[in-house]
């Protein structure tokens, strides 16, 4: 028996929450459309690593008395805030209604995420 949790939609689901409230669509409920709400799911989480990350450079300045794994709880809270933030503004999930397993599910990689993204800040700098 597996242990393996089935992959999330909430992704795809954000992307037609966002085609439904702008307009547009990405085509009908195909598996061609829901490939790409898949692609532009991901690029989402891209987009949200990469504003992370310059984000972190912009405050780094006020963030620099604070020691390394300190700065990079913050950065790692803000990706977390920046991706389920819009999912759950959308209604496609309501993070106040998840189990303590989910939010470390969630939790974790960001705050990983945070604390490489600090790091290689500071290597960057020196």
């Amino acid at each position: 028996m597996s242990s393996r949790r089935s992959g999330s939609r909430s992704n795809e689901d954000t992307v037609a929450k966002a085609e439904d409230l702008t307009g547009l669509s990405l085509g009908q409920d195909d598996d061609a459309a829901a490939n790409r709400r898949s692609g532009v799911g991901a690029l989402l989480g891209i987009a949200a690593g990469l504003g992370t990350g310059v984000a972190y450079a912009f405050a780094h300045r006020s963030l620099r008395s604070l020691p390394l794994p300190v700065r990079g709880a913050v950065a790692g809270l803000a990706a977390n805030v920046g991706s389920t933030g819009p999912m759950a503004a959308l209604g496609v999930t309501d993070p106040r209604s998840w189990p303590a397993s989910s939010w470390v599910r969630d939790l974790v990689p960001h705050l990983a995420y945070g604390l490489v993204t600090a790091a290689v800040y500071e290597a960057l700098r020196r």
